[in-house]
């Protein structure tokens, strides 16, 4: 929201500065985010031409002798060379001197010569100075404009700009008014009075107005001025208007713009004689199109609001006008409108059409509907005071006073809620001056709540109006309390989960990303998700319309995308929850990862001895138990199973369990037909394991007790090699061997893999080694032989694998 000084000051009377109403604008919420004093002005100085002669190398150049007054090159006339058609002795205008930065044409200038005639300076025109785009001749001051002195000072360009960030739930502040309301009661000054006078018309309004749609329009005001003047809109307002950054168009135009930001309240205006019959604010029909101000046609539908006439669409309600019936200068009768409209509606309408209007900005935030009546009064005098014009009667359809909000507010909750205690009465002044109405002068009394302020629903509302006017900077700082023992856990499990995982995985050179948690349908499809149930309502984008049912779709467009600007090896990973259905317990906690190209955990990459193998299956795996690890999953006693869900490649996965029904997530090579519907190229692998699966640690005994289970006898390692089917697991074969004794086998691991045709069609060699740890006695060759044996046996009986001779 942007604003200047003087604009202020129409509504506030203050003799504060400029830095005392930016400091005091912060300190009650409305943040100053940036001010422009207009000191870019300040070096043009009003001079007279004392004599104007013809170039002598040029036809349409002049050479000008310029008074600058005393205070310019020690009071002596100047010599600047000027092409102006409009230069001529006597002429007063705007003198930029050398060294002078001309924001029109971004030059900062020089003495230098022009056809060998030398200029120290130049005579400015409006466009060079950013005033308007008139550049036809230099500016021509009246005679008697005080030659010396500042023109920025005289042409009222020295009027600083003020920005304020407004947050959404102040919609009362989108107009000059609310600010100077609100610096008003915070002791800044005095709000000038703003009653507006009813307009007396003369006559009933020829075009009526028929409202279809009265849960999108609670309240519409319509008025003819007949026989108006359209032409520019007068200096001080076109200053106004392009010193917050709107291009002034023509008076009627202006005059709509001028009131949303002087009063908040959004209006339009019709060229009378453009509209055919009566106005209709409806729902737009399937495949109505309207060609709106921005001279883009868009496609309108049920969901939008329009306002309509026989001819078809004239407006976006609330949103943007149409084309067809705009004013130009040709526009004699007027129809001025002031309308309600539903926030929400507004809010959808400017999202699916991609509309970004000051209008639209202020009405899906929430319009005073007091002011809807006022607003087009005071558009109406504008009209007459700048086009002329006779007004016909006001037009209210729709329109019911709002029944004001009435909040219980105990005072003693400014106390309780803030540590400072304010005074009642203070606190009820302060109330007041907002324009909220306490009823009563008790501890508890009942506020009314006025009809600009939607946000306010709850007595913490009221202690924070009081609060932010009494001063946050009247909070005392008070140092915490020291606890007398040792503080207990803060984080929750899951939560100390989420912050090891990330450590874990970023120990492995792996990236962190944050993506959206919303994804297209097409991408929640191939994970596993789609569907009604995690499709949202009111998507923020249309490639944003479903909750994500697994990490990696975000991940895999990442990587591909940092692969397009040149890191084609990367390695991410997210931990944040998932959706896999609309309950509570379909929200999960994840962490997941992705590595493309050659992004192990190494990160080797190019390198002189050769490139790096692609990654595979295998990091991803390491990845996986790396990070449930760390969670404190009991890695020791996972089991690699098949079974991978379908987006990974089906021989080149796995899933990561405790016993059958456990699930703690899958890792492996992406499948070729996901990487292509996600546009993805490449060697990736992924993983994601589910951190909420992690089963609760037990409980730590107290005191550290002494290990008894240690051996002191030498572990021995024994290696078996089995022939199996090619379908079976290295896993089943591994634990055969370790369920063949328990107390004695320590660990299996597998260090071999062999197929060949000496081995058979449709087998392999799975080579394995078994850790063999006694722990009370030496164990002899005989208890060797009768342990081997038990091995062999078990793995013939569970996998039907024989010992390879």
């Amino acid at each position: 929201m942007k604003f200047t000084l003087s604009w202020l000051k129409d509504h506030l009377e203050t003799e504060a500065t400029l830095d005392e109403i930016v400091e005091r604008l912060t300190m009650i919420g409305l943040e100053v985010e940036s001010v422009d004093d207009k000191a870019a002005f300040r070096p043009f100085v009003i001079a007279r031409v004392l004599t104007a002669e013809r170039h002598p190398d040029a036809d349409k150049l002049q050479v000008l002798s310029v008074d600058g007054g005393p205070d310019v090159n020690g009071g002596k006339p100047l010599q600047v060379v000027c092409g102006a058609p409009n230069a001529r002795a006597g002429l007063v205008g705007a003198l930029a001197l050398p060294g002078t930065y001309v924001p029109g044409i971004d030059v900062t200038l020089g003495v230098g010569k022009i056809r060998g005639v030398e200029s120290h300076g130049m005579m400015c025109s409006e466009r060079e100075l950013e005033l308007s785009d008139e550049h036809s001749g230099i500016i021509d001051l009246p005679e008697d404009a005080p030659v010396g002195t500042s023109f920025a000072a005289y042409a009222g360009l020295d009027d600083p700009v003020i920005e304020i960030g407004l947050t959404p739930n102040r919609p009362d502040c989108t107009g000059v008014h609310g600010i100077a309301r609100d610096l008003a009661a915070a002791g800044l000054g005095r709000l000038k009075a703003a009653a507006i006078m009813p307009v007396a018309g003369q006559g009933e309004c020829p075009v009526k107005v028929t409202i279809e749609a009265p849960d999108l329009c609670p309240g519409f005001a319509l008025r003819m001025v007949r026989g108006v003047k359209n032409g520019p809109s007068p200096k001080w307002m076109q200053q106004r208007l392009m010193a917050i950054g709107l291009r002034p168009i023509n008076a009627l135009v202006d005059i709509t713009n001028y009131v949303t930001f002087d009063r908040g309240r959004p209006l339009h205006v019709f060229d009378a004689a453009k509209v055919k019959g009566n106005l209709v604010v409806r729902r737009a029909r399937d495949g109505e199109t309207v060609l709106a101000l921005d001279e883009r046609t868009y496609k309108l539908g049920p969901d939008n609001c329009i306002i309509a006439d026989d001819n078809g669409v004239e407006s976006i309600a609330g949103v943007m006008g149409g084309e067809h019936s705009g004013c130009d200068e040709s526009t004699t009768d007027v129809l001025i409108e002031s309308a309600l409209w539903e926030p929400m509606n507004i809010a959808r309408t400017g999202r699916d059409l991609g509309i970004i209007t000051d209008a639209r900005y202020r009405f899906e935030r929430g319009v005073d509907p007091e002011f809807m009546v006022p607003g087009a009064e005071l558009a109406t005098h504008l009209v007459m005071d700048l086009c002329g014009g006779t007004p016909s009667e006001l037009v209210v359809e729709g329109y019911r006073a709002p029944e004001r909000k009435t909040v219980t507010f105990p005072v003693s909750e400014v106390k309780r809620l803030t540590g400072i205690a304010v005074d009642a009465t203070e606190a009820l002044g302060i109330l007041e001056r907002l324009g909220f109405e306490p009823n009563g002068t008790a501890e508890v009394v009942d506020v009314a709540v006025p009809t600009w302020r939607p946000d306010v629903d709850g007595k913490a509302d009221l202690v924070e109006e009081v609060m932010r006017i009494h001063g946050v900077n009247n909070i005392v700082p008070v140092p915490l309390e020291g606890e007398e023992s040792v503080a207990g856990r803060i984080l929750t499990p899951l939560q100390l989960r989420t912050r090891s995982a990330r450590r874990a995985l970023a120990a492995r050179g792996m990236m962190e990303a944050v993506n959206w948690s919303f994804i297209p349908a097409e991408h929640a499809a191939l994970f596993g998700g789609g569907g009604e149930a995690l499709k949202l309502a009111n998507p923020i984008a249309a490639d944003m319309s479903d909750m994500r049912p697994s990490l990696l779709p975000g991940l895999l467009t990442a990587a591909q995308r940092n692969a397009q600007r040149g890191f084609a090896d990367v390695a991410l990973f997210e931990v944040s929850g998932l959706y896999q259905g609309d309950t509570p317990e379909g929200q999960r906690r994840a962490a997941s990862g992705v590595r493309r190209g050659t992004a192990h955990m190494s990160h080797e990459g190019r390198h002189w001895s050769g490139n790096a193998a692609p990654v595979g299956w295998a990091d991803a795996k390491a990845d996986a138990l790396a990070a449930l690890e760390a969670a404190g999953a009991p890695v020791a006693n996972l089991q690699i199973a098949r079974g991978a869900p379908d987006w990974f490649h089906p021989g080149r996965s796995g899933v990561i369990r405790l016993g059958p029904k456990m699930v703690f997530g899958w890792f492996g090579e992406f499948h070729p037909r996901v990487l292509e519907a996600l546009d993805v190229s490449g060697p990736v692998c992924g993983f994601e394991v589910f951190l909420d699966t992690i089963p609760e640690p037990k409980a730590k005994a107290t005191r550290t007790k002494p290990r008894l289970d240690l051996s002191s006898f030498q572990a021995v390692t024994r290696d078996f090699a089995f022939v199996v089917d090619r379908t079976v697991a290295a896993g089943d074969i591994t634990r055969a061997a370790a369920a063949a004794d328990k107390k004695l086998i320590a660990g299996v691991t597998v260090f071999d893999l062999f197929e060949g045709a000496s081995i058979g069609e449709d087998r392999k060699s799975v080579a394995i080694a078994v850790t063999i740890q006694p722990t009370d006695k030496t164990l002899t060759d005989e208890d060797f032989e009768k342990l081997s044996a038990a091995i062999v046996a078990n793995v013939a009986k569970q996998t039907g694998g024989v010992l390879r001779r």
